[in-house]
């Protein structure tokens, strides 16, 4: 069966993914929770012997490995999807107080989508459910494994477990895949934060499962939303109109016929 993951967006950020056939990569950095993907989630201290006879001093190891953490922080974009497609929260919090979409997409189409060189480490983006913990249990730092950077990435507060979050983790995507947004490519090249550049995954129309619109979705907006979808994006696609449930607080999807 195949796995859908979702995208919740404001109704200007749905328009663009759905007309632009894309997914948009974010910097580690510059995520809404200042402990994402942090350096000191992992701990250095616990130095090798053989690193130690190289005349450096612990701290210098120390303060190394933690440079060389954060440096890949700031080296790796992500997209965060979630497993589920009714939380009030996110419908709060992601669009805009239920104003926006929810996107489908189907998980091993959109792996299918990946160009040749959209990457220049790993062929294709990480796939990482992310991990919550009340408490940050640091592993250690050595030996230095690809488990110990998927930890760095897809660990997460246990207050952000109602996301359900599932993250694309590409470290230094090509650069023919990036792209300013309106607010950069108004200032002067000398202000760009290169971390705030984002970049983006071209995607097939058959990664498209689904749309969900929000409880408060204008009327406009949408109809031109599945006007495009049905015509231009997935005859197949299926749309969802979310609706409050009268004897619970929770949200449920009414399918929208033809």
């Amino acid at each position: 069966m195949a796995r859908i993951l979702y995208k919740y967006l404001d109704i200007t950020g749905a328009r663009r993914m759905i007309v632009n056939q894309n997914l948009q990569f974010t910097n580690a950095s510059q995520l809404n929770d200042p402990f994402d993907c942090h350096p000191k989630l992992i701990d250095y201290s616990n130095v090798p012997d053989r690193k130690l006879i190289m005349r450096m001093p612990k701290e210098w190891w120390i303060e190394k490995e933690e440079n060389d953490a954060l440096n890949l922080r700031n080296d790796t974009w992500l997209c965060s999807l979630s497993k589920v497609n009714d939380s009030i929260l996110m419908w709060s919090h992601y669009c805009y107080n239920h104003k926006g979409v929810c996107i489908g997409l189907n998980l091993d189409k959109v792996m299918e989508s990946v160009p040749p060189m959209f990457g220049t480490m790993f062929l294709k983006p990480l796939v990482l459910d992310v991990q919550y913990t009340d408490i940050i249990e640091r592993p250690s730092g050595y030996p230095l494994s690809p488990e110990i950077f998927d930890y760095q990435w897809k660990t997460k507060a246990k207050d952000w477990e109602y996301e359900q979050e599932v993250r694309l983790v590409m470290p230094r995507p090509s650069d023919i895949y990036s792209a300013l947004s309106p607010e950069q490519a108004k200032n002067p090249k000398e202000q760009w934060d290169w971390r705030e550049i984002h970049y983006y995954m071209p995607l097939k129309s058959e990664c498209f499962e689904s749309i969900y619109f929000g409880v408060n979705t204008e009327q406009t907006e949408k109809e031109k939303l599945i006007q495009y979808a049905r015509k231009k994006l997935n005859p197949q696609i299926n749309l969802y109109q979310m609706r409050v449930d009268d004897n619970a607080f929770r949200l449920k999807a009414e399918s929208i016929m033809e």
